[in-house]
């Protein structure tokens, strides 16, 4: 059994976007329930898509498709706390892609919580796995360059 995760530095993410929490975020205990976090790691990672690599959601030529995903959880967040996720770029394959992301509070120094997200990318059309676009490929090399 491999050691248990240990928070993250902001130091390790390269592109940092605001995640406001809502109030239907809470749980009964008061705090962001832990599948939220999947909805952020989603919203984080569409953003950059779009914001950044040429995402056209519904009517672009191509999409990512998740087909892993995992989350580790350090210290509660609850609403309204406004938060950060960052993203990390790792595992580049010729169609796949694993991201690194972590949740922290704005301007926090470590993650609340951090996992990774893996992306297929295939034709829109067909679904059929394709290289990784080059406007991702371009978006990056960009982000990892700073």
């Amino acid at each position: 059994m491999s050691a248990r995760p240990l928070p993250r530095p902001r130091s390790d993410f390269r592109w940092f976007a605001p995640i406001q929490t809502r109030w239907s975020d809470n749980d009964q205990y008061g705090h962001v329930n832990n599948v939220v976090y999947y909805s952020y790691f989603d919203t984080v990672v569409n953003a950059f898509l779009i914001n950044k690599a040429g995402l056209v959601p519904v009517t672009g030529p191509w999409m990512g498709l998740v087909v892993d995903t995992r989350c580790s959880f350090f210290a509660p967040a609850s609403y309204p706390e406004p938060l950060e996720a960052g993203l990390a770029f790792a595992e580049r394959g010729r169609s796949s892609l694993r991201y690194e992301i972590g949740i922290f509070r704005a301007g926090g120094p470590e993650t609340l919580a951090h996992g990774h997200f893996v992306h297929v990318y295939v034709d829109a059309a067909n679904r059929r796995p394709i290289p990784l676009p080059e406007s991702l490929t371009a978006a990056i090399d960009a982000a990892a360059a700073g």
